[in-house]
Order: C-alpha cells, then structure tokens, then sequence
C-alpha cells in the first residue's frame, strides 16, 4: 500500500507533495512551490514572487510552504506583505495553501478570510486550543513525528475531524508508514480506511 506524504523534502518520495526550494527545478511529481517567511529577500521580493508564479506546472499541487514566523530574522510586516501576496496568486491559480506556522497562529487565521482557497497548517504540533481555533476556521492541520510519542498531540488528533487532517514526514527521517499505523490505532479505523479518507482530503482541497 502507497501512503501519501503531504509535505516531505525528500526528492526520492513520490507519492508525496515535495517542497520546492527557492530557486530549485521542480521534479516531475507533486510539488509545492512558495516563499518561506526564513527565504525572503527583501531587496528581491517581486523577483522571488515572479519564480514562484512562473513554476506553476502540471505537478505543482500547492501553494508554499509559506506564512507567518515569530523566530525568524525577517521584518513581521515584510513577512504580512509576503504571504499576503502569495494569498493572492493562490486565488488565482486556485492552489491550496500549505502554511508555515511558528508562534503566529491568530494573525495567521486573520489572513484566512482574504484565501479564496483551502489552507492547510503544516506541521501541527500545538495546544488544543489553537487546534480548535483553526478548525472552527475552517484550516485544515497536517501532523507529523510527534504524533508517535506526544500524547497530547495524540489526543488532539483523537479529537480532530477525519475530514480535516492530513499526515507528513516534513524533513524527519522516519517511514510514512509509521504514522499512518499510528494514527489508524489512534483514530480507531483500518488503515485501508485511513489511506482512503487522507485521499479524498486530498481530493476536497484540490478541487477548492
């Protein structure tokens, strides 16, 4: 059985959603294209938004990962103009958006209301309230590793609509597959089921 991976940096899975890099030649399988709030040149930003407007192929299934990022040294309202912009193509390529999320979860969700497409919060690995607070905003949340050892994390997504979720490696160097066991156990349903329903998630946010 094949298990998609949402958000993965590993050009040797496939049945997956790679995460290009700035500047990088997009493969010949699902990728995602985007500024990340760590990559922006300020001096260049038109420049890089023209490279990611120009990389819209037939494999390109997503916008980013891009969004919002307390940690990094780039000026927050750089950061604002950046996504917002990056919003904007994916309205008009009608892409979903895989955020990138860290410390900045409700300026994030007021974006929300200018995306006239699906986003997703890559990465999810935060309290149940902010969990709620982007469900009851209609995000959906991808969760990765710490879903294997974090038992909060484990009980979040116990509690997270089979409809809204999905399952990535990210950069961590573990098997899909084990979360994909772990999570048919934690959610009580075959994994048949589980693969079947990460599909027509899939198939949901693509379709807008």
């Amino acid at each position: 059985m094949e298990f998609f991976d949402f958000h993965h940096h590993k050009k040797y899975i496939r049945d997956g959603i790679y995460n290009l890099d700035i500047e990088q030649i997009p493969p010949d399988f699902p990728y995602s294209i985007g500024i990340h709030p760590n990559d922006i040149d300020a001096d260049n930003i038109e420049h890089q938004l023209n490279w990611v407007k120009s990389m819209m192929f037939q494999n390109c299934f997503a916008i980013g990962e891009c969004g919002l990022d307390s940690l990094v040294s780039t000026d927050q309202k750089i950061q604002e103009e950046v996504f917002l912009k990056q919003i904007h193509i994916s309205n008009e390529v009608k892409k979903p958006i895989i955020v990138h999320c860290v410390r900045k979860f409700y300026e994030v969700i007021s974006f929300k209301k200018k995306a006239g497409q699906p986003m997703i919060i890559h990465g999810f690995n935060k309290k149940r309230q902010i969990a709620g607070d982007l469900l009851a905003n209609n995000f959906y949340l991808s969760f990765g590793k710490a879903v294997l050892y974090n038992l909060s994390l484990q009980d979040i997504l116990k509690n997270t609509p089979l409809d809204r979720f999905f399952l990535e490696t990210d950069n961590e160097d573990f098997k899909i597959e084990e979360l994909y066991l772990k999570v048919s156990e934690i959610k009580g349903i075959s994994l048949d089921d589980l693969n079947e329903q990460i599909l027509e998630n899939l198939h949901t946010i693509r379709n807008g």
